[in-house]
This record gives structure tokens, sequence and C-alpha cells, in this order.
């Protein structure tokens, strides 16, 4: 019956083998034939369809094993255009495909390279397109299994990108550098792809330009993830390190920016890319990465592939989509071949006539399986539209609230522009105004040249009776002249009538010849009277003449002058009449001016009064806005508060601790930062549109408050009970005051009230308790400091050199007093002594050198008491250490004054040379802080401070020694005791051995409170002394003999004398 059940699921195994087999014949045939029609010499674009049905390989089979195995057989160094297929087809494959194929590709990264170097050497248009993609693939490649929590699609989130990134600086730094590596080559074959295009026939129309440009849609991909990474990345690396660090990733991020910002442009433009893919636009100018306030600015550029429902040709019919599983039996084959018996039908016949119920069921849970899986297929169809549509709807949205950006700064712009037009026109108001003046002016200069006028036609007529007169003179001239002629004739005659007087007295001269002499010589005076008339006549007549002459160039003269006049005369009253044409045409533009100037003033009041009405908008917006920032700040703040109040109450912080000082510290900068916040708040009341104030001095006090409230309890942990539970009060009524502010401080309501006083008088609670827990004794002012370094150096001089005499005093008498063993002892512990204050005072000497040198050095150009004060905490380190040391030796004398007079315990010696050489101890520290390591005077020092440790050991070697000697140790006898009183004196022995155990456990817990006691007084925790992380810490309280204050002071008699415990070096760097 066994066997029976089992022969229909081995016959059903066989027949699921045989179907199983089919599939996988079905698959490599229909791979095959997707890779061939995808990879061919043909220069045509891969198709779609068939990129596709190799990249459903992929995830069917997991792997890329199928697509290389048959890639591998094509011809890749006889056909640039193959190749150049190939390289596109393992693009593709590599970002959708399955995970496991980067693995797979990584197999054969070095036959990518020799492709990619054998076609570099080729001058091949397409050969250099396919060495630039395979130096892309195999940089790719190596990029993503480098870091292989980013995806070879680069589809991550910011999360996963800062996770890859890490904290540490140097692998942000060499992440920044591969990205940048990695765009580098994108853009490389992009830009040479856009070079061939230009520089040949093809266009994005052909086939043969569209197989250039097909590869680009990946590298678009690419590239926009790529360029978020490294934004991303550079403003992490410039809030970690210095701006002059990265100038050259600045330089080199410039550079692809624009080259990528060329390419998306010309891409944008190609009608090829329209259809096929939404191109994202990149900002105007690249981000400013030393604002870290616009990585706000920044939006991640995002590509969107439209999905375009295209049907697909059926070319043959190996075309048909294959499902990526399939369960069912094929088709084909059941077709093929007839239906047959299985051995089991045959010998037993089919049951329930044919099948079993469960093949039954089987069958119809196949059919719903299918029906279930082609609804899936279904949902994760119309999921991808949606999630393409939301996409694109998020492109939008951000193009449109870039949009918004844009308008808001154009309406900005549009405003300053509005006012500038106002301003240009009361400038032209002020210019017609100009004008008008101008238009007065000329008017009165009209009036002036018509008055002129006036004048010039009084002056012409005066010239014209000035010239008629002239006339008159000439015609009186003419008369003269006329009269002279007259008179000439006359003398003509009167010489005629003469000479025939002449000839009379000729006639007569025989008969009157003296009275006729006597008549001659009257007649001769008279001739030449006659002749000096004429000649003053002729004069006369000559100065006559030239004034006519003169009367005549005058006449000409004046008629040219009055010529003159006259056209000057015409040209004024022609410039008259233009200048009162101007004037008319200007007063008639300076109407229609006037008029115009009006409409434009009250079109431009109306805009003013439309964008002030959208300014107020604006302003509204921002200045709600601005109580976002606000709000949202407040709610940190709460955050940071809560969460430093959450700390009070968890059991990890009560192992916390901290230093009254360093509480005090953080109350006072708490107490500051109030200050700023109430001069923010005051300042936001008084400008609401600028928070930016308020938001730092918000940020910076809750920082504040939150590291005084946790402080406060740290210190509230080491301090009395009563000061802790007050100072845990504070802290909470501290938290509880800044809630309730922050509370005001979120309402519009409450916002004017809202009032810090509250918390800055807890916050002095706070102060007032930290100055109450600060460690007593330190009441030496700081400028008595240097004072009391010198005066506790010398007085720790003159105890060693007191503490020399007495231990020679004390040698003298012991050598007086005693003899034997006993001097014998005592000398080798006081001569021990001796060395050791020698050693002491050796030390103290190369401790004030040194000291010295380290004041000389490190003042400056202040004084010794300032350098003191300045560093305060130095300075009470080096005076508690000479305090010890000069107590030290006070006290080892006094014990070794004991120790010899033999009232006194060597432990007491024992225990001051421990003290003595921890002190010495700490005064080599305190003094080794602040030297140079190169001194030599430190080197000194050290020196000193080891033989300080060499003679204190002899010292504890000596008393130790001399103490054996001189204790007397009776000889244990007990060989005449029963077992009984063995047993009783055994028991006695145990009961001594337990006392003497619970004395020294109590002696150590008495020990263990003295040093606590100690440390509190000094200023140092108890918790702290093991921990110490600095020379401050070490010198704020005087070293002990032992860095563990659990263990006694007086430890066990040791085989041989050893040195005293000190603190360990490593805190002093």
């Amino acid at each position: 019956m066994n066997s029976m059940k089992h022969v229909p699921t081995r016959v059903k195994s066989r027949r699921t083998e045989a179907n199983l087999g089919a599939e996988r014949e079905h698959f490599d045939k229909q791979q095959l034939s997707s890779i061939s029609k995808a990879i061919n010499s043909t220069e045509t674009p891969v198709k779609e369809k068939h990129a596709r049905r190799i990249i459903l390989g992929t995830h069917r089979e997991k792997g890329a094993y199928t697509f290389w195995s048959y890639a591998l057989g094509f011809p890749l160094a006889s056909s640039s255009i193959l190749s150049w297929k190939f390289c596109h087809v393992l693009h593709k494959v590599l970002r959708d495909g399955h995970r496991n194929v980067l693995q797979d590709c990584m197999r054969h990264h070095s036959s990518l390279v020799e492709i990619g170097q054998l076609w570099s050497n080729l001058h091949d248009r397409y050969g250099q397109l396919v060495a630039l993609y395979t130096k892309l693939l195999c940089t790719k490649m190596e990029f993503h299994v480098k870091h292989s929590e980013i995806p070879p699609n680069l589809e991550v989130t910011d999360e996963v990108l800062e996770r890859t990134a890490g904290t540490d600086v140097n692998n942000v730094f060499q992440l920044t550098v591969e990205v940048f590596d990695y765009l580098d080559a994108e853009l490389r074959l992009a830009e040479t792809v856009m070079r061939q295009l230009n520089t040949s026939i093809a266009i994005s129309t052909l086939t043969s330009g569209q197989c250039r440009l097909s590869p680009l849609i990946q590298v678009i991909q690419d590239c926009s993830h790529l360029y978020h990474f490294t934004v991303k990345l550079l403003f992490k690396l410039h809030s970690c390190l210095p701006a002059d660090t990265l100038q050259g990733h600045r330089d080199r991020f410039h550079d692809q920016f624009h080259s990528l910002k060329t390419f998306f442009n010309k891409a944008r433009d190609m009608f090829y890319f329209k259809r096929l893919i939404q191109i994202p636009k990149l900002p105007d100018s690249p981000p400013n990465f030393l604002h870290a306030a616009s990585l706000a600015k920044h939006v991640k550029p995002v590509v969107v592939i439209p999905d375009e429902d295209e049907p697909e040709q059926q070319e043959d019919e190996d075309d048909d989509p294959e499902p990526l599983i399939e369960v069912s039996d094929s088709p084909s084959i059941q077709q093929s071949q007839p239906q047959q018996l299985d051995i089991f039908d045959q010998a037993f016949g089919p049951p329930n006539g044919g099948f079993d119920d469960r093949d039954l069921q089987i069958e119809s849970l196949k059919r719903d399986l299918e029906l279930l899986r082609a609804e899936l297929e279904r949902v994760k169809g119309e999921a991808q539209r949606y999630i393409t549509q939301l996409k694109s709807q998020i492109n939008s949205l951000e193009a449109e609230l870039e949009e918004q950006r844009a308008q808001k700064q154009r309406a900005l712009v549009e405003n300053e522009q509005l006012r500038m037009e106002l301003e240009a026109t009361r400038r032209r108001n002020a210019e017609h105004e100009s004008v008008q003046f101008t238009f007065l002016e000329a008017e009165q200069r009209a009036q002036a040249t018509e008055q002129r006028y006036n004048k010039l036609k009084e002056k012409h007529t005066e010239l014209v009776s000035s010239h008629a007169e002239l006339l008159r003179k000439s015609a009186d001239t003419v008369k003269m002249l006329s009269a002279t002629q007259q008179t000439q004739d006359e003398v003509e005659r009167t010489k005629q009538q003469l000479s025939f007087e002449v000839d009379r007295i000729k006639q007569e001269a025989d008969m009157k010849l003296e009275e006729q002499k006597f008549e001659m010589e009257k007649l001769r005076r008279e001739l030449d009277e006659k002749m000096a008339e004429v000649m003053r006549i002729r004069a006369t007549l000559q100065s006559s003449e030239k004034t006519s002459e003169q009367v005549s160039s005058s006449m000409t003269s004046l008629q040219a002058e009055k010529e003159r006049l006259m056209r000057s005369v015409s040209e004024k009253e022609a410039e008259l009449s233009s200048l009162r044409q101007a004037a008319q045409v200007q007063q008639s533009s300076l109407l229609q001016e006037r008029e115009r100037s009006s409409r434009e003033v009250g079109e431009l009041q109306g805009k003013l009064q439309e964008k002030s009405s959208q300014e107020e908008q604006l302003k509204q917006k921002l200045l709600e806005e601005q109580f976002a920032l606000l709000q949202g700040t407040i709610t940190e703040a709460e955050h940071i508060v809560q969460d430093a109040v959450a700390k009070l109450d968890d059991p990890l912080h009560i192992r916390c601790t901290s230093s009254p000082d360093y509480l005090i510290s953080r109350a006072e900068a708490t107490l500051g930062s109030i200050d700023k916040v109430k001069k923010g708040h005051a300042d936001y009341l008084s400008n609401m549109s600028d928070a930016g104030g308020l938001l730092r001095a918000l940020t910076q006090f809750s920082h504040l408050a939150a590291d005084t409230i946790i402080n406060g309890s740290a210190t509230a942990h080491m301090a009395p009970t009563d000061q802790a539970d007050r100072l845990t009060e504070n802290c909470r009524g501290c938290a509880t005051e800044s809630l309730q502010f922050f509370k005001d401080l979120k309402s519009k309501t409450s916002l004017q009230r809202a009032d810090p006083a509250s918390v800055r008088i807890v916050v002095q609670k706070i102060l007032h308790l930290g100055q109450e827990l600060r460690p007593k004794g330190m009441d030496v002012r700081q400028d008595e400091l240097g004072d009391l370094v010198d005066k506790e150096m010398a007085a720790t001089s003159a105890a060693i050199e007191e503490a020399v005499r007495r231990i020679d005093e004390m040698m003298n008498q012991a050598r007086k007093d005693t003899s034997g063993v006993k001097l014998e002892v005592n000398e080798r512990i006081l001569y021990s002594c001796t060395d050791l204050m020698k050693a002491i005072r050796m030390l103290i000497i190369a401790s004030t050198d040194l000291q010295k040198e380290i004041v000389e050095g490190g003042k400056g150009a202040a004084s010794i008491q300032e350098f003191y004060a300045r560093n305060s905490r130095w300075t009470e380190g080096l005076i508690s250490a000479a305090k010890a040391v000069g107590w030290g030796a006070t006290e080892m004398v006094e014990s070794a004054d004991k120790v010899v007079l033999h009232t006194g315990k060597y432990e007491e010696l024992i225990v001051c040379s421990h003290e003595i050489a921890a002190s010495t101890a700490q005064l080599v520290a305190a003094s080794k802080v602040k030297a140079d390591r190169n001194s030599k005077k430190l080197t000194s020092l050290q020196q000193a401070s080891r033989h300080v440790n060499e003679m204190a050991a002899n010292v504890v070697a000596s008393t130790r020694t001399g103490q054996e000697h001189l204790e007397e140790k009776d000889t244990m006898d007990f060989s005449g005791m029963s077992l009984i009183k063995l047993r009783r004196e055994e028991m006695e022995s145990q009961v001594k051995l337990l006392e003497l155990e619970s004395s020294l456990e109590n002696e150590r817990l008495r020990l263990g409170e003295l040093r606590k006691k100690h440390y509190e007084l000094a200023g140092v925790p108890l918790e702290e002394l093991p921990e110490g992380n600095g020379d401050a810490s070490l010198l704020r309280h005087p070293v002990t003999m032992s860095p563990k204050p659990s263990k006694p002071a007086v430890m066990r008699k040791p085989a041989l004398a050893q040195k005293p415990n000190l603190l360990p070096k490593t805190p002093l760097k």
C-alpha cells in the first residue's frame, strides 16, 4: 500500500523535471534570440524590448551567467559598432539587472579592459567611444564593488550615503574623489558623443545618430545621482575641514558642474530625448559650499523615464514576451506531444475516471496561482506607473516651487525696478520744473532782448539824426568851397586889374618915377599880403577837402554800421520769433509730458500698491516662516533640556562626577546666554521678520542649560547629602523653568510676556551652591601667588637645612650615649637620613632653577607675578608640593630623634621616608608640567628625583635592617606541651591573628576615609585620582605614597629594601 501511494509522486516528479528542462531550453532560446538581436553590427539603437528580456533573464536566473556565456562569443574586436552596442546592453544590465550581476561582470573585468585598450589604439569614431565606454563600465564596477551599499543604479537615500561615507573625514575625502572620477568618466563619454554628432552629418532623428545617443539615457540617470552625491559629500567635507584645503575640490566641482549643465541643456534640446526621458534642470550657479545654509537650497535632480505602452511588432514567433517564472506545463509541448498514459495508468487504469482529485486541486491551484501572478504583475505595473506619475508630480511640484521662488525673486526685482522708476519719475518731475524755470528764464531773456532791441532802435534813430546833421555840415562845407572859388575868381580879376594898372604905371613911369616906386613898394606890400591871404585860403581849401574826405569816409562807415545794425536787428527779431515758437512748443510738450507723467504716476502708484500688497503678503509669509523656525528651534531645545532632565534619573549617570569649578564655569556661561536670549527676544519683538539672533541665542542657551543640569547632577554625586539634594532640586527647577519659558515662546499669545528671569534665579542658585562646594583653603589672592611660591621654596630649603643640622646634633649625641650595635644602627639610620636630606636639598635647587627657566620662557612681556597669576593652578601645585616636602622633612627629623632615643617606632621613620619621596615626586611633577622636554635643567631635576628615591629606599632599608638587629626573637620551644595545650595555643594564636586582621582592616578603612577627606579638602574627588587626564588635575592635590587609597600605609616587611610607591607618570604629558 505504501508503494502504491508513492507511485503518483514519482511519476509527477518525472513530469516536472521534463517541464523544467523544456522551460530551461525555451529560456536559453529566448535569451540567445534577444542577445543576438540587441547586440549586432547594424548602426541602429538597441530596442528596449530586447534589453528588457535580457534584464528579466538575469532576474530569473539570479545572475548574468547566460548573458556572458553568449556575449563572449561575439567578435567584439572586429566591429566597433558591435562593441558599442555590447557596452550599452552591459550598462543596462548593470543598472537594472539582478544584484548578483555585478559579481558576474567583475569576473570579466580584464576582458573589458582589453577591449578598451584595443579600440583606443585604432582611429575609429566608434572605437574612441568604445574605449571611453569600457573605461566608464570598469570604473562603475570597481566603485560599486568597493561600496556595496550603493547599488549600480545609484538609487539610495541620503541616510545610506551618510552611512557609506562614515564619520572619518579621510573616508569622506576618499569617497568624494572616487565620485569625482566616476562623474568624470560619464561626462567624457557624453562630451565625446556630442562632439561627434556636431561634427558629423548624423542628427538625432537618424538611426546612426540614435545609435550613439541611446546610451546617454543611462549616462543622464547616473550623472543626476552622482551630482547629488558630490554636493552632499562636499558640504560634509566643508563642515569638517578648512576651506583652503578643499579649494581643489571646489574647482573640480565647478568644472564638472558647467560640463554637466552644458550636456543636459544640449540633450534637452534634442528631439530624440524628448519622448524618452525627462531631463532635470540644474541651477544657474553652483552651490556655495562656504555657506552651510546653501545646502537647504539644494534640490536633488530627478530623472523621469515615462512609461510608453508601445505595441511591440512581432518580428518572428520567438518575440513573444516571456514570464519571469513558469510553473504550468508548456503549451507547445502539450500540443506537439500526444497525451500518453504513464506506467501506473497502463497497469491499473486512471483513477476516478482518469484524474485524481488532488491532481484537479493542483491544476486549479496552479490556474489560480497564474491568475494571481498576472494580477500581481498588473498591480506592479500600475504601481510602477503610479510611482512614475508621482515622481513626475514631485518634479513638477519642485519645478513649481522653484518657479514660485523665481517669481518671488522677480517680484522683489520688479518692486525694486518700480521704486527706481518712481525715483526716475520724481527726477523727471524735477527736470520738468527745471525746464519750466528755464522757460521763465527764456522769457526773461526775450524781454531783455526786446529791451535791447528798443535801445538799438533808439540808437539807430540817433544815428539817423547825426547822419542828417553831418549831411547839413557837408552842405555848409560845399557852400564854403563855392565861396572860396569866388574869392579866387576875384583874385584873378584883381591880378588882371593890377597888370593893367602896371601897364598904366609904366606908361606914366617916366613921369612919376619916384611916386611910382613908392606906390610900387606899397603895391608890393599889398601884393605880399594878398599872396599870404591867398596861401591861407589855399590851406583852408585843402583842409576843407580833407574834412570832406573824412566826412565821406565816416559816412561810409556809418552806412556800413547802419547796415550791420539793421542785419543784427533782423537776426534778433528772427531769434526772438524762433524763441517764442520754441517756448510755445516746449510749453505744449511740457503740458503733454505733464499729462503723461501724471498718467504714469497713477499707473505706477497702482502697481506700487499692488506690489506693496504682495510685499505685505510676502512679509506675512516671512513672519510665519520665522515663527515656524522659532517653534522648531524651541522644540529641539525642549528635547535637549528634557534629555538632560532624564539623565538625572538614569542609573548609569550616578557614576558620573564633576568638579564644582566646572559647574561654576557652566553656570556663568548659562547666565551669559540668558542675557543673549533676553536681547534676542527683545530684538525679535521689535522686528519679527528676523529671528536669527533669538534662534542662535536659544540654541546656545539650551545646550548650556542642559550642560549645567547634567554637571550639577554629577557634582551632587560627590557633595554632602543636604547640598546634593538642594543642587539636584535646583537642577530640576532649572529644567522646569526653562521648559516653561520655551512654552511661553511657542505661543503667540504669551510671546510678549515670556521672561527668562525665573531661569536666571535658579541658575544663580546653582552657581552659589557650586561656590559653596569649592574646596576650602583657596583664599590666597592670585597677585600673591608669586611671592608665596618664593616664600614656600625658601621655607622648604630652610627646613631641609634645619633637618640636616638636627641630624648632625643627634649623631653627636648618639655617639656619646650609645655604643656597640645600637650605635652602629643609629649611625646607619642617621647617615641615610642625612644623605636623603642632601638629595632633597639638591632636588630643591634643581626645581628652583627649572622654575626660573619656565617663568623666564613663558612670561613674555608680563611680569613674574602676572605669570604666576595667569597659571594659578600650576602655582598652587608648586606651593602644595613645597609645603609637603618641608613638612615631611620636619616629621622625619622628629621620627629619627624618637628612634635614636628609643621612644619612637621604626615604622614611623619608614612612613616618613615614603611621604617625603611622594612629596618630592609631586614637586618634580609640578615642575615638569610646563618645562621644555629638551631642557637640560629638566634632566638634572629628573636625576635628582631618582637620587631622592634611592636615598629614601636606603632609609627604609637601613631602618628595617636596624630593626631586625635590635629586635630580640625568642626561640619557640613546644617540646613540653601536650596535644591539648598545643591545640589551645593554636586557637589563641588564631584568635590573636583574627584580631590583628580585623584591626588591620579597620585601619585600612580609616586610612581610606582620611585620604578621601584629604582629597575633598584639596578640591579633587577620590574617584578622579586614578583617572586624571592631565597635569592640572594632578597638581590640584598632593601626591601620596600610593595611587590606590584602599591599600594600607604600612605594608608588610619586604625581603629586600624597596622604593616608595609613587603616582604613575602617564598622566604627565
